[in-house]
């Protein structure tokens, strides 16, 4: 995790979330900070998935909660005013009531379907994306099933940003991989 998270801050990423579900809390906590400490280096906001706990003690930037984490508003309350929060969301209605309890941005999706995770949801597609990117009072991060291919249209619709997984970190050359989806996506920018 540590060499993929290196190849990522030199192919120029500037926001990394740290997921790690499966890594005993000690690990991951000793983890977390050497990367964290990369991240600044770099310029790059490092954020944890789900573990807000994990992101305090680590010093990171910020934490991300999904819809079977902790509740948004307890979230924003330990993380204090200080600190970025994102909440995973599925439509507008759960938009407006994450920015209503503390989000400072929004993961939307599925946006594609994905084979990274099992997802209760059917993908919105870039046209649903585009409908609430539209509205949406938060930035919005497409989520889901995102991939060179796509990115563009991700962009296109919107999007503040796009959140990559397997595409990205599967790839050969990370760090090259890491460029061309930057360049897609500002390509596709209206």
């Amino acid at each position: 995790m540590l060499e993929k998270s290196e190849q990522l801050l030199r192919g120029g990423v500037r926001w990394m979330q740290l997921r790690m579900k499966q890594v005993p809390a000690a690990e991951a906590v000793a983890l977390g900070r050497k990367i964290v400490a990369l991240c600044r280096r770099h310029g790059c906001h490092c954020i944890f998935n789900d573990r807000v706990d994990f992101a305090l003690v680590c010093g990171a930037d910020g934490a991300h909660v999904g819809q079977e984490d902790l509740p948004v508003a307890e979230a924003r309350q330990l993380l204090g005013p200080g600190r970025i929060l994102g909440a995973t969301v599925r439509n507008s209605a759960m938009l407006e009531l994450a920015r209503r309890a503390g989000a400072d941005y929004v993961g939307l999706g599925p946006v594609f379907p994905t084979r990274t995770k099992h997802v209760d949801a059917p993908p919105i597609g870039v046209e649903g994306l585009r409908a609430v990117v539209l509205h949406s009072r938060l930035p919005v991060v497409a989520i889901s099933g995102i991939t060179l291919g796509n990115i563009g249209q991700v962009a296109a619709a919107g999007a503040s940003g796009a959140a990559v997984a397997s595409d990205l970190l599967t790839a050969e050359d990370i760090a090259a991989r890491a460029k061309d989806l930057a360049s897609e996506f500002a390509r596709g920018c209206p």
